[in-house]
C-alpha cells in the first residue's frame, strides 16, 4: 500500500461510490479527537423532532434528486425552488 497521499486519492477515486462514501466517513470520524458525550443524545432528540414534524404534516419532504438540483442551481439559497 502506498503512503503517497496523491496515489492513495487516485486509488480511492477508482472505487465504487459506496466504498468511497465509507472511506470518507471513516476519515471524517478519525478527525474527531474529542467525543461529545451529549451529541448522540442531542441528535436523537433532533431526529425525533423532525420526524414528528413530518408525521404531523408541518413540513414537506422532497426527493434527493430535486434537492440536489436546487442546490446545484442556486448554491447560495438551496431552500428556494
Amino acid at each position: 500500500m502506498s503512503s503517497d497521499p496523491k496515489k492513495l486519492l487516485e486509488d480511492a477515486l477508482k472505487l465504487p461510490q459506496e466504498a468511497r462514501a465509507a472511506i470518507a466517513g471513516s476519515l471524517i470520524d478519525s478527525l474527531d479527537e474529542q467525543l461529545d458525550e451529549d451529541a448522540e443524545d442531542a441528535w436523537s432528540v433532533e431526529i425525533a423532532r423532525r420526524l414528528a414534524e413530518i408525521d404531523a404534516g408541518k413540513v414537506k419532504t422532497i426527493p434527493w434528486p430535486e434537492a440536489r438540483r436546487r442546490i446545484l442551481e442556486n448554491p447560495d439559497d438551496p431552500g428556494q425552488p
